[in-house]
């Protein structure tokens, strides 16, 4: 293909692996020794908030004790080194792309570093260890929970996100298997906005006949390569 105007990044848990951050579906990842039903939905935490106040001060821990690798690097660096324009979205509630300098990340899933108020919406950054007395700095309503988005929520930026789409010409998947919704149907927007699809995964998902090419490997590697591949040509 020609070289694109617009590049449009998806990334997903698969990038934050190799810094040491559990994926959520693959075999050994959250949700194969936790059941999300009890930790990532609105009714789990109306249950038992503590429980999940308790889960997720665990993962804020983890993404704080990692580190951005190879492949948030270069991404960030096509961020800032491409002649076009580059949107990246990531399915991600680590920091790692605004650690490896990326200068603009939209978090369609929410961050575990945020904390929110559940009655008035507002924002603040989460403390180590969020208690479900913790009242809210902007109303002292409580409890709060964490930023993140759950099953049955709708993801952030829906309508930002879409005009992305509807505006590239090439679509990127890295370290995603794109199977759940909306996340799913992003390629498919792509496809039928005439954008070339690339998929940079580990191994094939059940999505890559969405995708005109597919790259195999650790992100690691075949990110940068692709990147300098990018901002050669």
């Amino acid at each position: 293909m020609s070289k694109p105007a617009h590049v449009f990044i998806l990334t997903g848990a698969g990038i934050s692996a190799e810094s040491g951050l559990q994926t959520f579906r693959d075999k050994g990842g959250l949700w194969a020794k936790y059941d999300w039903r009890a930790l990532a939905t609105p009714d789990a935490f109306a249950r038992d908030p503590a429980h999940v106040l308790e889960f997720y001060d665990l993962r804020r821990q983890a993404v704080r004790q990692a580190q951005p690798n190879p492949a948030h690097e270069a991404i960030a660096r096509l961020q800032q080194r491409f002649r076009g324009r580059v949107t990246l979205v990531t399915q991600n509630v680590d920091d790692l792309h605004e650690r490896a300098d990326s200068p603009e990340v939209i978090h369609m899933h929410g961050s575990h570093l945020t904390a929110r108020c559940c009655a008035c919406d507002h924002r603040w950054p989460a403390p180590s260890q969020l208690r479900v007395s913790d009242p809210c700095p902007a109303c002292g309503a409580r409890p709060c929970r964490p930023d993140v988005v759950w099953f049955g929520e709708i993801p952030h930026h829906l309508d930002q996100i879409a005009e992305a789409l509807a505006d590239c010409d090439l679509f990127v998947a890295i370290g995603t298997s794109g199977t759940v919704q909306p996340a799913a149907s992003l390629a498919h927007a792509a496809r039928a906005a005439g954008a070339h699809t690339l998929a940079l995964n580990l191994q094939r998902t059940e999505n890559s006949n969405l995708f005109d090419e597919t790259r195999l490997g650790p992100a690691s590697r075949i990110v940068p390569e692709w990147v300098e591949r990018m901002l050669a040509c």
